[in-house]
């Protein structure tokens, strides 16, 4: 089965920064859908989409074609409109796939999917970051290098505010001697989440080989099962007779 992905990106730094704009010439979007096509081939099929869209594209739609959709936002994170946010929740609850990238931490969906602040420790002086697989045995870690080192990055470190993850994938360690839960796991309803941490808009971190096969490996393992996607009912049942 082909998996549908879309990929989401606030592009504004894009846009409105010629610096950043010469490390990401086609959109952050641009290059984390070239590196899923890269690996992926024929097995996905990859669309973007970018806040000043119309719905920012992510109508019902867009949403119907969709079987995960890749997050990217930073510095306008309020201008993602709450009806958008509560349509992406409820195809997540219905078994659509999330992957929540880098400062996305503090978009509104991934706070409402785990309801809680989301807010973490950061730095930012382009320090190296060394990514250790700590579920080797996961879907997310296969073929990925142990450890694989970004040689400039934001640094992200504890206290993440998020509920415990069903499956913590990796873990980062800075040159200031931070660590970070950088990838994790969390299924809401019938649908799977990713959080990835590395991916600063100053740096070509989705450029990195090993960054792009853990992006692969992430819409392999969040991509839903055949089938309905619906979300999950709520239900009183009378009193039954089970005899």
């Amino acid at each position: 089965m082909t998996i549908r992905a879309l990929v989401w990106n606030e592009n504004v730094h894009e846009t409105t920064q010629d610096d950043i704009r010469a490390i990401y010439p086609d959109g952050i979007h641009g290059a984390i859908a070239a590196g899923l096509e890269e690996l992926l081939g024929d097995d996905v099929e990859v669309r973007t989409a970018t806040l000043a869209d119309p719905e920012h594209g992510l109508s019902e739609a867009a949403l119907d074609e969709t079987d995960v959709l890749l997050w990217w936002g930073h510095i306008a994170h309020d201008q993602v409109d709450d009806e958008v946010v509560a349509r992406v929740q409820r195809r997540v609850l219905g078994g659509m796939g999330l992957i929540v990238l880098h400062s996305g931490h503090f978009s509104k969906i991934f706070i409402r999917l785990m309801g809680t602040t989301c807010s973490l420790a950061w730095r930012n002086e382009g320090e190296r970051e060394i990514v250790w697989t700590t579920a080797p045995g996961h879907p997310i870690a296969e073929g990925v290098e142990q450890p694989f080192v970004i040689d400039r990055q934001e640094m992200y470190g504890e206290h993440f505010d998020i509920p415990n993850p069903d499956d913590q994938v990796f873990i980062s360690s800075f040159a200031g001697g931070e660590v970070f839960r950088s990838g994790v796991t969390f299924t809401r309803g019938r649908g799977r989440v990713f959080y990835f941490s590395p991916g600063d808009q100053e740096y070509p971190v989705y450029f990195h080989p090993q960054v792009r096969r853990v992006l692969a490996n992430g819409v392999r393992w969040a991509a839903p099962t055949p089938g309905e996607r619906r979300t999950p009912e709520v239900s009183n049942p009378a009193r039954r007779d089970w005899s």
